[in-house]
């Protein structure tokens, strides 16, 4: 009955562990798109989206910053405040 004690205390520490490792890369993900986008409201929700897009794509890691860079600076093109 110990062992199982312990296995499942170090099952639970495991999981805990990796939960929070996730969290904690898609806090700093969405921070890394929302500082690209300034007080900007509308772009602050492009950049969630493009961050979105990035994570279906499967962009890895060290790829994202340049990517969600490249994103928004695309931003500033498409917008139709710009157009006009």
């Amino acid at each position: 009955m110990d062992y199982f004690i312990i296995a499942a205390a170090v099952a639970a520490g495991l999981y805990f562990h990796w939960w929070l490792f996730l969290r904690i890369r898609s806090w700093t993900d969405r921070d890394l798109a929302l500082s690209m986008a300034g007080e900007d409201q509308a772009k602050r929700a492009y950049m969630r989206d493009k961050l979105a897009e990035a994570q279906r794509k499967g962009i890895k890691k060290r790829e994202l910053e340049a990517w969600l860079k490249s994103a928004a600076d695309a931003y500033g093109m498409t917008t139709p405040e710009q157009k006009d």
